[in-house]
């Protein structure tokens, strides 16, 4: 790893020291402990599902598969971890990476293998807890007044994850370039004629990473699956015919999350599907344009549903003016999803239906899945995805109205399934940076 980014990294500890240290004295809360969370079991099994490390003490600890452990913030103190690294010869215990972040903690280790529910960090008379500690019963849980995941705190907290510092941006950029490297083999595989689970299987081979360890189900759709929007199953076998390909797929680095999509034109689309596609990657290069300190993200959004009514008309989906389409409700009917969200520690990430105060920034009703809701800001990275869909269940009920869509050419472009073009982006002073190779 490069002294560059271990020097960030010191910073961004620093850097959280100092954010925290006034955050927990606004709140008037004298420490704070922060469990990780641990992974659940299956109902009467001994097998759990993929763990993700609670958001929170993954900000401090770049770990995303820390379970069983606590971290204590004190201002002017320390950070205090407890690490629970049992013993044990059927796992390989958590084990610390030889990093300079290291030496700005001080390490507890709990290696008792039946030992996780015994550490209880001590906390002063004036402590909050946050976490997932609801599946630690009451004697396992640290003995204090502690207030229990404070939610003014706990906005605070959100708040300040939303504003990315070097460190995190460099650790998103890297987790793009990764992921990347398995879109690549993805296309490959397409154009090779694979299977839904070949592609898949191709993508995490290329960006070097397992299924348990992907940020979110990877979304690899062939033909009509490209219009499932959170498409999750793989088919075996390839299709007769290669219409589409749409991968939305990710990677992780220290913890930092890509999300990526692409969609590709098979060699038996329509041609004008080719074309849309095309057309896609201009409105999304476009979008990045308006990515500013300043601008709203609900006005993206609607810039977006008026530039899909232009793509519409000059595609000849749409027989009226791109303002017909919008008020209309077509662009709504060929795009159902919000432009983008927030983008950190967790894909979906945090505060971004929140003003910066901590009250509620619902999405408007005319656009509920829209997940960010934000005037953009320096430090904040966001996700710029457009999309494209023929499915039938939100085109049918214009099917009996006057409205006048193209209905012969969407049922030519209904087995393509659709379109959606996505990139990760940082908001910097004076614009945007574009994190996506």
């Amino acid at each position: 790893m490069s002294t560059t980014l271990f020097n960030l990294q010191l910073d961004h500890v620093a850097q959280l020291q100092r954010a925290y240290a006034t955050i927990l004295a606004d709140q008037g809360v004298d420490s704070l402990a922060i469990y990780s969370g641990h992974a659940r079991e299956h109902f009467a099994d001994d097998q759990a599902p993929p763990f993700q490390t609670y958001g929170h003490f993954m900000h401090w600890v770049g770990l995303a598969d820390v379970q069983h452990s606590w971290l204590v913030i004190q201002p002017e103190k320390r950070p205090q971890l407890y690490l629970y690294a049992p013993t044990d010869f059927w796992h390989l215990p958590t084990q610390l990476p030889d990093e300079p972040w290291v030496a700005e903690f001080d390490v507890h280790l709990c290696s008792d293998k039946l030992g996780s529910d015994k550490i209880t960090p001590p906390l002063s008379a004036n402590a909050a807890i946050i976490g997932d500690i609801e599946p630690l019963t009451t004697s396992n849980q640290p003995t204090s007044k502690a207030a229990f995941q404070p939610e003014r705190l706990l906005r605070a907290l959100d708040e300040l994850r939303l504003f990315k510092t070097p460190y995190e941006i460099a650790c998103i950029r890297e987790a793009n370039r990764l992921a990347i490297a398995g879109h690549q083999a993805a296309q490959a595989a397409f154009i090779g004629a694979a299977s839904e689970l070949d592609i898949q299987l191709a993508y995490l081979t290329a960006s070097r990473q397992r299924e348990s360890h992907v940020p979110y189900q990877n979304i690899i759709g062939l033909n009509e699956h490209a219009g499932v929007l959170h498409y999750q199953h793989y088919a075996l076998n390839a299709p007769k015919h290669r219409y589409s390909l749409l991968v939305d797929a990710g990677r992780r680095f220290r913890g930092y999350c890509a999300d990526i999509t692409r969609t590709y034109a098979g060699p038996d689309a329509p041609a004008v599907f080719g074309e849309l596609v095309n057309a896609m990657h201009e409105l999304k290069d476009e979008l990045l344009k308006g990515v500013a300190p300043g601008v709203n993200f609900v006005t993206l959004h609607e810039q977006m549903h008026y530039q899909l009514g232009e793509i519409l008309v000059a595609h000849a989906l749409y027989k009226g003016t791109a303002e017909q389409a919008v008020e209309d409700g077509v662009t709504t009917a060929f795009c159902p999803h919000g432009l983008g969200h927030s983008l950190g520690l967790q894909v979906h990430d945090v505060a971004g239906l929140r003003h910066s105060d901590g009250t509620p920034a619902p999405a408007p009703e005319q656009h509920p899945a829209l997940r960010l809701t934000r005037t953009l800001r320096p430090g904040m990275v966001v996700t710029v995805e457009p999309g494209l869909y023929f499915i039938n269940m939100l085109l049918a009920p214009l099917r009996d109205t006057s409205v006048a869509i193209n209905w012969p050419l969407v049922d030519q472009l209904m087995p393509c399934g659709g379109i959606r073009i996505e990139d990760n982006v940082a908001v910097t002073e004076s614009g945007y940076k574009k994190l996506t190779p």
